[in-house]
């Protein structure tokens, strides 16, 4: 058990105190635990690097409680009304969940077919990423700022545009991973 998979498992401990903190009405300190759980996200990768304490359970373990903290977030904000704020669309939660599930589902099938191991996250899956972290953190804003509701929802927006660019994205690649050379 190495620190960043210790800090990752601390990542993924905030998660019901984020989700408590949405159902509280609580946007600020919400989105205090949505920060300190990236910043941990990015202190556990420091370490893992700069240390070389890098290992095959946190391989794992730490894109589990990324996809975990943000398939909770745009769950819980996505309930009608309940959250201050701009909402995140139904729809869009629906893209999102239903994305990653077609990725593990095709990373699955190409394991289990091919004997396919690696599925590297693409530059466009890289941005998406980053954008739903982004809109997150303007829907909880929005909260504390009724002014943001706008640029959250476009946020949204955005990132159903891009989830829809990378799952076609990751079905091109795994396309190309599956025929033969």
């Amino acid at each position: 058990m190495t620190i960043p998979n210790l800090i990752s498992l601390l990542r993924m401990g905030l998660i019901p105190l984020f989700i408590i903190a949405v159902l509280d009405g609580r946007p600020g300190r919400a989105l205090a635990v949505f920060v300190i759980a990236g910043l941990s996200d990015a202190l556990d990768g420091f370490i893992a690097r700069f240390w070389n304490q890098r290992s095959a359970l946190g391989a794992y373990l730490d894109p589990m409680a990324d996809k975990l903290l943000l398939t909770s977030a745009y769950v819980v904000l996505a309930i009608p009304g309940l959250s201050a704020g701009a909402s995140v669309p139904v729809w869009v939660t629906v893209l999102v969940i239903t994305r990653d599930v077609v990725i593990v589902g095709v990373a699955l099938m190409l394991y289990l077919a091919q004997g396919v191991s690696r599925f590297p996250p693409s530059g466009i899956s890289k941005v998406n990423t980053a954008v739903q972290i982004a809109a997150i953190g303007l829907v909880l804003l929005s909260g504390l700022q009724p002014a943001l509701e706008l640029p959250a929802l476009a946020a949204c927006f955005l990132v159903a545009l891009l989830t829809v660019a990378s799952g076609v994205d990751y079905i091109r690649l795994a396309n190309r991973m599956a025929s033969p050379d």
